[in-house]
């Protein structure tokens, strides 16, 4: 297993310069709960409301604490950096009782961070839209055209990106999250050579399951200083019937002190209707989460 400093010396290679240095009840019994609270949102896009603000009425049906946003499209020229639409979101957030609970760039996945010069202008104006929407965390997407994996060229140009724009995530006090296909210590090569405490992992749990990690291992090595968020996500099944154990993920968080959001994406059955699918997940979520606002 690669230790720190090799990750470092990894790091350090691939830019050229140096860098800076089973059961819940059970796992409750030996380490108990913090007393903090966990906010469970949703995925605009798992909602079936992508860059749409009838996102918040959905939320508001579903019972979530708050929506995860896109930032938007091509087509809508990403179209949350416009203040009109940022007020239309804030007031459809105060009328329904929903909170903006994210901030994500999906595009990112059809047009790369890593080639297309119009990106550095969708993360930096992000940022700016973050600020003013109230919310912590961007997600940073790269899969698809965007992927990373075994890409040290297109590794190399995130991570020029990233030292670029991290100045700026620092002083608004946003985080950058990468979310992608990368392991958790490949995630990290790239954090450590981009050097600043605001670009962490964004951890999909599904993801990561998928890729064959040992998810449960990757969150505690990580620790809440390296994972900005979670996606609670299952492919083609409801959140607790799929791969994912997510007893054993509340341990992990437990033993790592993460607290914050938990976003749900994905989680609905093949010919299963998406309010549904979603109010059986976030009563399922509370059961594991009951710090959770109800």
């Amino acid at each position: 297993m690669p230790t720190r400093r090799d990750i470092i010396r990894s790091a350090a290679a691939l830019t050229g310069i140096s860098s800076f240095g089973g059961n819940i009840l059970a796992g409750a019994a030996t380490t108990p709960f913090k007393k903090s609270l966990f906010n469970i949102g949703a995925c605009d896009w798992s909602i079936g409301k992508t860059s749409n603000v009838e996102a918040m009425e959905m939320g508001a049906r579903i019972g979530l604490d708050g929506v995860q946003l896109s930032l938007g499209s091509v087509a809508n020229d990403m179209h949350l950096r416009r203040k009109d639409i940022q007020e239309a979101y804030k007031k459809a957030a105060k009328q329904h009782g929903v909170r903006i609970g994210g901030l994500a760039i999906g595009e990112l996945n059809n047009v790369p961070y890593k080639s297309d010069p119009r990106t550095e202008a969708w993360v930096s104006d992000s940022i700016d839209v973050a600020k003013a929407l109230g919310v912590k965390n961007i997600l940073l997407a790269f899969f698809h055209h965007g992927d990373l994996k075994n890409d040290e060229p297109g590794q190399k140009v995130v991570i020029e990106r990233l030292k670029k724009v991290a100045p700026k995530a620092e002083r608004a006090g946003v985080v950058l999250g990468i979310e992608s296909w990368l392991s958790a210590r490949e995630h990290m090569v790239i954090i450590e050579a981009v050097g600043s405490p605001n670009v962490k992992v964004y951890y999909d749990v599904a993801n990561s399951n998928h890729m064959g990690y040992d998810i449960y291992e990757e969150i505690r090595w990580l620790g809440k200083d390296q994972i900005c968020e979670f996606h609670a996500k299952e492919n083609g099944f409801l959140l607790g019937q799929g791969k994912i154990d997510f007893a054993r993920v509340r341990q992990c968080i437990n033993d790592i002190g993460y607290t914050g959001w938990l976003q749900m994406e994905g989680a609905i059955p093949e010919k299963k209707e998406i309010l549904e699918s979603y109010q059986q997940n976030i009563q399922f979520m509370r059961t594991i989460f009951p710090e959770s606002r109800s």
